[in-house]
């Protein structure tokens, strides 16, 4: 083969490339062009050829094409520029140019890449550097032993080093009290979590600390890990934090002044404006309005234990308002005013002529909540017969009359509360341990007064001004010895206490000025005479007198187990073991 058939073959090769291959004469006119030049630059073959070198780049003239031909002794020139496509707009291209001889005429062939996508991955690279470089906080790249591999610009602003000096160190070297093993534990959990944020304090190069915010993330880089963690330094913030303790302390050191003679109104509170008439700043009382809000949106059973007078029936209303079920009733039974022959029949309703006076068909309160919430207040008091057909209607949605044959499907949120220790009442036999079960899907515990005492002062402004527009009175002025008397003070009674106390306020008090007056003596307590027995009798005598003394009440306010100071279900089980029944009242 001659060197004119090789010359011819390579001419044939570059016209297949997959790359834009242009051929130009001495006077810059298009000798040949392939197929991927015609699509880059948005012209037919035949546009191409009746065309010239200055009509593809604007930066060429005949001038300078002269002198780029006059130097075609240097066979290969590899140089940027630009050109413009057919629709006019200019692109980058990267140039590969030949002087090649062809049947005894040169030509100047050039292999040109249209480069834009790199010159714009390269700008973006370099606005990243710059970036990176130029941003407010310190970065740190750190090897998994605590090297400092790299930093920004910031960082040697910041710590007074050099970048040169930064990567001869550690990073435990910007700590005070950080080694190795501190490190490690730290770049475990950062591998493990893969971002972590937290405060501490830094040195720089003349020992000065730091306050810092660290927020480190956990990358790969070319088969190597890193912590990059963006350092920003929170003197400032920390600066206006002690300055805004500072002056919290002189305002409350004021405030304790003030109090003694100064009006003590506050603004009522109501948790995320969702909680009615539920009033609370209390932290324990925190726990509690967040259980209401997890549970709130769900269908889950609730259960509700407390004290008598905690507020249990507002906190049902407050499950009921927040749910998607607000729009439907909430159906309140209470299974301790209710007679037990009449329980069922309020429950799940009755045919006509289901029994003796049922003149017509009755809906029950499952019907009637249908969609909604039933609120089973005073749980404990059911009787234990109707216990079963609850458990059934609660499991499987489905209610049958009274006297009727046909099961009714309800769709119905329980929510039951009660102020009995329901376990007790399962080992006494008085409630089913399958009910308590289901009703304990998600408990919550209304926390007594005496364990949230923050709010009263809250409460007694609040019942100040709902009693108080009923009676015509506006209280203005609550003295700051009236809110520590009833502060000190337990509340057995709880909430429902505090409220009729200040009800009887209100009414004693004249003018604007609250006056608890000379009734409310909470230290007093009425005691019975007993003589020396055995510890045993004198427990049984002493229980016997604090009975007839409060009539035979157990439990609420006024009963026996208040004067004792005991819970209900304790007092209970006690009067048991000691044989006193209330059977005995009438003989007493």
């Amino acid at each position: 083969m001659t060197k004119k058939d090789l010359q011819q073959l390579s001419f044939s090769a570059l016209l297949e490339l997959p790359i834009a291959v242009l051929w130009f004469d001495k006077d810059g006119n298009f000798f040949e062009v392939n197929q991927a030049a015609c699509k880059i630059w948005g012209y037919s073959r035949e546009e191409l050829l009746s065309m010239t070198v200055f009509d593809i780049n604007p930066n060429m003239n005949p001038e300078t094409w002269a002198a780029h031909w006059a130097a075609k002794q240097v066979e290969t020139a590899t140089f940027e520029s630009s050109h413009r496509r057919k629709d006019g707009t200019i692109f980058p291209v990267d140039i590969t140019d030949i002087f090649v001889e062809l049947k005894g005429v040169t030509y100047s062939c050039a292999i040109v890449r249209d480069i834009t996508k790199r010159k714009e991955a390269n700008r973006i690279s370099r606005l990243s550097d710059f970036t990176i470089q130029n941003a407010g906080d310190s970065i740190f790249w750190v090897s998994p032993e605590g090297g400092i591999r790299n930093v920004n610009e910031n960082a040697c602003l910041q710590y007074g080093y050099t970048k040169e000096e930064f990567l001869q160190k550690q990073v435990m070297d910007l700590y005070e009290e950080m080694g190795d093993a501190d490190f490690q534990q730290i770049w475990k959990r950062l591998k493990s979590e893969r971002l972590i944020v937290f405060e501490t304090e830094h040195v720089d190069k003349v020992g000065k600390k730091i306050p810092v915010e660290i927020s480190s993330h956990y990358i790969q880089f070319e088969e190597m890990e890193y912590a990059c963690s963006m350092v920003r330094n929170i003197r400032e913030r920390k600066q206006k934090e002690a300055a805004l303790r500072g002056a919290l302390l002189e305002i409350k050191s004021l405030k304790e002044k003030l109090e003694a003679e100064n009006n003590y109104l506050q603004e009522e509170i109501e948790i995320n404006n969702n909680f009615g008439e539920i009033i609370s700043n209390s932290p324990k009382f925190q726990i509690v309005l967040k259980q209401i809000e997890q549970v709130a949106d769900t269908t889950s059973t609730v259960l509700v234990t407390g004290e008598s007078g905690t507020g249990k029936e507002l906190i049902a209303r407050a499950l009921h308002r927040l749910s998607r079920r607000s729009e439907r009733p909430m159906i309140k039974v209470n299974c301790a005013t209710l007679p037990s022959n009449l329980i069922e029949s309020e429950l799940f309703g009755h045919e006509k002529g289901a029994f003796t006076g049922a003149l017509s068909t009755k809906l029950g309160k499952f019907q009637l909540a249908d969609g909604g919430t039933l609120f089973l207040d005073e749980i404990g008091e059911m009787p234990i017969d109707l216990q079963p057909k609850l458990l059934r209607a609660i499991q499987e949605g489905e209610i049958e009359r009274l006297g009727g044959q046909e099961l009714i499907k309800v769709d119905v949120r329980i929510v039951a509360a009660t102020n009995r220790n329901l376990p007790n009442e399962i080992e006494k036999g008085t409630f089913r341990e399958d009910l308590y079960y289901r009703l304990n899907v998600f408990p919550i515990h209304s926390i007594p007064l005496r364990e949230r005492k923050d709010d009263i002062p809250l409460l007694i402004r609040f019942f100040c001004e709902k009693l108080g527009s009923k009676m015509g009175k506006k209280i203005t002025d609550i003295p700051q010895k009236v809110i520590d008397k009833l502060v000190s003070y337990d509340f057995p009674g709880n909430i429902r206490e505090l409220e009729n106390l200040i009800e009887r306020a209100l009414i004693m008090s004249r003018g604007n000025k609250l006056s608890l007056g000379n009734w409310f003596n909470p230290k007093k307590r009425r005691k019975s005479k007993v003589e020396f027995v055995p510890l045993e009798s004198f427990q049984r005598n002493y229980i016997i007198e604090v009975l007839k003394f409060t009539k035979w009440r157990v439990s609420g306010p006024d009963g026996a187990a208040q004067v004792l100071g005991v819970r209900p279900t304790t007092l209970f089980s006690k009067m048991d073991k000691l044989g006193i029944k209330r059977s005995m009242e009438a003989t007493e």
